[in-house]
């Protein structure tokens, strides 16, 4: 009993140690978009979005990616309103994947799940920031237009992660401890 709980509480601290790890890289990412200023326009690049395909490979991602995106939005100075709606746009996305991945991965399609991994986090966004940025930013665009803006900015900042997936899964064994 004594060796079950030791794994059990091994693997509890590996879990928080990959959402910590992912949290920090999001955050920082975040951190670099903005500091090159490819967060000020209508159609954004968020490095950090390229993460979005981590619950791929952990269950551990989906808190972290979600606490990074929390801290992300808090650092760099976003609306009350904005922390929240885009972190439960990030949150939903991240638990989507998780579960679209497992089940994929579990009919031996990891190949599919790796291209579909980053699908839930664009349209959870897709979805939801329009309106954020239409009602708390005050935009003048339309909410169709922003919903346009958003997709094509998280499809490229999204789409960053397929291959850093593909370089991913590779190590898989060692990194995720699969």
């Amino acid at each position: 009993m004594n060796d079950k709980r030791s794994g059990n509480t091994r693997k509890g601290l590996l879990l928080m140690a990959q959402g910590a790890a992912i949290a920090a890289l999001y955050v920082i990412l975040t951190f670099v978009s903005q500091a090159l200023g490819l967060m000020s326009f209508d159609v954004q690049i968020r490095f950090s979005e390229a993460l979005c395909i981590m619950p791929f490979f952990t269950a551990a991602a989906v808190p972290g990616l979600t606490l990074g995106c929390v801290l992300a939005n808090l650092l760099t100075g976003g609306a009350p309103w904005d922390i929240v709606f885009g972190s439960l746009a990030t949150l939903i996305g991240a638990a989507v994947c998780r579960a679209v991945s497992k089940r994929l991965r579990g009919k031996g399609k990891d190949t599919l799940a790796v291209w579909l991994s980053p699908v839930p986090n664009i349209l959870a966004n897709t979805a939801i920031l329009p309106f954020v940025i239409s009602w708390v930013y005050d935009s003048p665009i339309s909410i169709p237009l922003l919903a346009v803006f958003v997709f094509l900015g998280e499809a490229v900042s999204c789409g960053i992660g397929i291959p850093l997936a593909f370089a991913l899964k590779k190590r898989e064994k060692y990194m995720f401890g699969k």
